[in-house]
């Protein structure tokens, strides 16, 4: 098991991709890493596709994506 903290990988800029979240220091949104994985594609097969990208980076963003899942269902079952 990895244990990363999304907060160390993540962040988001309105000058940078339209202030999608992305990972530091790249143009890589957490958009493009979730849907490779959710189409399949395996850790690896990123890794080498983008080799600047770190295992725990891709881990990062799958921890950023349940995060904002869980915040977004916690805010609706407040309203």
């Amino acid at each position: 098991m990895i244990d990363v903290k999304w907060q160390d990988y993540i962040t988001a800029d309105p000058a940078i991709m339209v202030g999608k979240p992305i990972v530091k220091g790249t143009r890589i949104t957490v958009e493009l890493v979730v849907e490779k994985l959710g189409y399949g594609e395996s850790v690896e097969e990123i890794l080498e596709d983008y080799p600047h990208l770190t295992r725990e980076a891709i881990y990062a963003c799958l921890r950023f994506a349940a995060h904002t899942v869980h915040t977004k269902r916690s805010r609706k079952s407040v309203a």
